[in-house]
């Protein structure tokens, strides 16, 4: 049993690490940068939705027997991610210079992934080494252009590079949290974690439609409306090709 706590915190940890890609888009100047952000936010528009529909739910109704409950807690998410998004919109209301919500709303769907993928990925280290390996090469697959989107993404709404940096990795370690938590309560919490897979996929279709978006419009013209719109395809093909790997796992 320490041999399945060692593998289990190690993958979970090296899955939080991975926020650290971010990095490499430090090396860019201010005028670059800005550049860039509107096609990194665009391919996590992308992102967002391949993993909704081709990670989440899928995988939310191959566990779940009913296909209306998936659907429920799906819509659940996404009013729940409303209900945040009003609440900080509130909150900020008057002041000047501050982040943008869909900032935190992005840690906080990313906090609920990751959650879930610790989950998983310590189910998968309890069912024997070779299926927790796999399941750890799924998730670092699919865990790295989401971070280097979600870092984009950040940036964008107004953190500076090194908060972006530290609350990204922040939101990652709860990767580790759900893996402490199944390893300790056993395999149970592993079924529990199926429900949460839906909630987070509403989360991320929410943040994607009417966060991001907007922003997108906001910030395009006619000039690279197209190059968005690739971004945003490239975003989605990257997931799916992740996805498929994840189903040679399950």
């Amino acid at each position: 049993m320490e041999k399945v706590w060692l593998s289990a915190l190690l993958s979970a940890l090296v899955v939080s690490l991975i926020s650290f890609v971010g990095v490499f888009l430090l090396s860019l100047q201010g005028k670059a940068l800005k550049k860039v952000l509107i096609y990194l936010v665009s391919f996590a528009v992308g992102a967002l939705l391949g993993n909704s529909f081709f990670h989440l739910l899928p995988e939310s109704y191959e566990h779940i027997d009913s296909d209306s409950l998936v659907a429920w807690i799906c819509m659940a998410g996404f009013l729940v991610f409303f209900l945040i998004e009003q609440l900080l919109h509130a909150h900020s209301a008057g002041q000047e210079g501050v982040v943008k919500h869909y900032g935190y709303l992005s840690l906080y769907a990313d906090a609920v992934h990751n959650f879930t993928d610790g989950i998983l990925i310590a189910v998968g280290w309890m069912a024997g080494p070779e299926i927790g390996l796999a399941t750890t090469l799924a998730v670092v697959l699919h865990e790295i252009p989401q971070e280097i989107s979600d870092f984009g993404v950040l940036l964008q709404a107004g953190f500076n590079r090194r908060k972006a940096l530290i609350y990204n990795f922040y939101s990652a370690c709860t990767s580790v949290l759900g893996a402490v938590l199944t390893l300790w309560l056993g395999e149970r919490l592993g079924q529990v974690s199926t429900y949460v897979l839906p909630f987070a996929a509403g989360g991320f279709v929410y943040l994607a439609a009417t966060s991001l978006l907007p922003e997108i419009l906001k910030e395009s013209g006619r000039r690279n409306t197209w190059w968005c719109l690739l971004c945003m395809l490239l975003g989605v093909a990257v997931l799916f090709c992740f996805s498929m790997s994840d189903a040679h796992v399950h």
